[in-house]
């Protein structure tokens, strides 16, 4: 694997850990916390979505959905 695809997929892991822990988040509060574009965010909760793992409750608001996910 790539250096980069490990960086992403190690930043889309800890986003998704931070949304478990948190419940509902913000689009900005996640920008904010991990100190990155709005539009890489984006990307990577696109990324979570597609594979079910997070979902919009709201315009700019973030939950994870009920898939069972083992986190190693």
């Amino acid at each position: 694997m790539s250096p980069s695809t490990d960086r992403m997929l190690n930043r889309v892991r800890s986003v998704y850990l931070f949304i478990r822990k948190q419940g509902v988040v913000t689009t900005k509060e996640l920008v904010e916390e991990f100190d990155m574009t709005q539009r890489t965010m984006q990307r990577d909760l696109n990324i979570l979505t597609y594979n079910d793992l997070v979902q919009s409750p709201r315009k700019g608001q973030w939950a994870v959905t009920k898939k069972r996910v083992k986190v190693s």
